[in-house]
């Protein structure tokens, strides 16, 4: 199967790179086409519209910022639909809330073209080995032709349904990190505000079972200050806006995470977007000798 990338982020490149060392035959599409350097280096042929890449594959995967920037490369000019390429399957990875999705997939379906949304769990460091958690929704016929592939990307695939589902529960997963993210943030400046070595605290927390795979490695790098970006903080921000938009859509209250808006944007604010996300602690860290 001849497969093709939209998007090449961190993620995005880490998986173009896996598939390409698994001797698959990969195109990629960047709007920014510096972006698409290293992996023409790597084998990657390298398209210069969407629609070019439509009409010369069987699967697009596309790894975007936002739900504008997918329906860019889908419907803008030069987009994907404008290839009228009938046998063509479209998996989102992107993050995106489930109402859009649903949208996104109608107006392929109008098309005559299928589209699935695989949002992922994992960064690059293991997206390049295949080992992400995928939870893939919508046709289930499109999803069975394209299974080896996506087994081929991660290690752990939960078919989930109907359109939308997976990226409900991608924004859950997401609201999750954003809150250990957080919580660890904390409990390390409690100790050291209290003369404690941290990573005591982690020794602790870790024999119990609160402890997370955050907490056994990205704290330490936390203690560390080592805050080289996987996921970006500006990233999360943007995931954790569209949950806060979501749960108004549902009319539900989610307290905690109108917070963490609220904490990520004074963050990128202080100029933190860049760094991993868990560099919210340099934020928390502030925000706490700032009392004093």
């Amino acid at each position: 199967m001849k497969i093709g990338i939209i998007g090449i982020g961190m993620l995005g490149e880490s998986v173009v790179l896996n598939l390409l060392n698994s001797g698959h035959d990969v195109s990629v599409f960047n709007r920014t086409k510096q972006k698409t350097i290293e992996v023409e280096k790597k084998g990657a042929k390298v398209m210069d519209s969407a629609k070019t890449m439509a009409e010369n594959v069987e699967l697009i995967i596309i790894v975007v910022k936002d739900a504008n920037a997918v329906r860019d490369v889908s419907f803008g000019e030069n987009g994907i639909i404008e290839s009228r390429n009938k046998k063509l399957i479209v998996a989102d990875m992107s993050t995106i809330d489930s109402t859009e999705s649903k949208n996104i997939a109608n107006q392929f379906e109008k098309n005559d073209i299928q589209k699935l949304e695989i949002p992922v769990m994992g960064g690059p460091n293991v997206a390049i080995k295949g080992e992400l958690v995928m939870m893939a929704s919508g046709p289930k016929t499109s999803f069975d032709y394209c299974k080896t592939i996506f087994e081929q990307i991660a290690n752990k695939i939960f078919f989930l349904g109907e359109q939308g589902i997976a990226n409900s529960i991608k924004l859950a997963m997401n609201l999750q990190i954003t809150m250990l993210a957080l919580s660890l943030s904390e409990g390390i400046t409690l100790v050291e505000k209290s003369n404690v070595d941290p990573k005591i605290f982690l020794e602790v927390l870790n024999s119990t079972y609160f402890k997370t795979g955050m907490s056994e490695n990205k704290a330490f790098k936390m203690i560390e200050g080592n805050y080289d970006p996987t996921f970006t903080l500006a990233n999360l921000k943007k995931d954790i806006t569209t949950i806060t938009n979501t749960s108004k859509e549902l009319g539900i209250e989610l307290p905690m995470i109108n917070k963490a808006e609220e904490i990520y944007k004074n963050a990128i604010n202080e100029g933190l977007g860049n760094l991993d996300y868990t560099g919210i602690i340099e934020y928390i860290k502030k925000s706490s000798s700032s009392k004093n």
